[in-house]
Order: C-alpha cells, then sequence, then structure tokens
C-alpha cells in the first residue's frame, strides 16, 4: 500500500511508544531519543509495544501531520530492531504492510 510519498530519509525508533502521545509528544522523542530536527522533513515512525498501532510524524513546511495505522491481523515487523533505525521507501512500504524488514545498513 502506497501510504506516504515522502522522498527525506525514513527513521524508526525502535523502543515502545506510547500511542496516546501527539504531535509534540513525538516531537520530543524525535530530538531527545534520536537526536534528529524533526523539522528536517525527514519521517518518523513509531510503534507500539505489541506492534500492531503505528503512527509517522513529518513536517511538511507549513505544519506537522501524523497518520496513523492499526493493523487488524499481524503485527508490523521490524528484523534486529534497535533505538534508531533508518528504511528506504521500498522497506517503509513493506513495513507499513506488515511485511518483515531490515534498515537499510543492516541488509
Amino acid at each position: 500500500m502506497r501510504l506516504l510519498e515522502h522522498r527525506g530519509r525514513v527513521f524508526v525508533y525502535g523502543l515502545p511508544t506510547d500511542m496516546r502521545k501527539s504531535f509534540k509528544g513525538l516531537q520530543a522523542l524525535v530530538l531527545q531519543n534520536l537526536g534528529e530536527d524533526p523539522l528536517s522533513g525527514d519521517l518518523f515512525v513509531f510503534l507500539n509495544r505489541r506492534k500492531t498501532f503505528l503512527k509517522c510524524l513529518v513536517w511538511d513546511r507549513t505544519g506537522f501531520v501524523i497518520v496513523y495505522k492499526h493493523l487488524e491481523r499481524g503485527r508490523f515487523q521490524l528484523r534486529n530492531p534497535a533505538d534508531k533505525v533508518e528504511l528506504d521507501q521500498r522497506r517503509l512500504e513493506l513495513l507499513l504492510d506488515g511485511i518483515e524488514v531490515g534498515g537499510i545498513s543492516s541488509d
């Protein structure tokens, strides 16, 4: 499923995230835990503990956008999760479909 057309970098925060977090809470995770600039235009992906919910945060030049997805069956699969994993567009699409992916530096 092609949910996001994104040209920047994609980072997955590998630790479980409280899905009640919204714009400010996710921005704080990007700054403090990923060490990245939330205004960079990069896409930041967050998963809950059970890996059934996913949130993406991105700055689109005029404001922040959050995309929220819940898998009805299965889990979002991230091979070799770390605190911070970088994905390319193809791997992001696979992750969004619930297919196991690894980071671009680990393959």
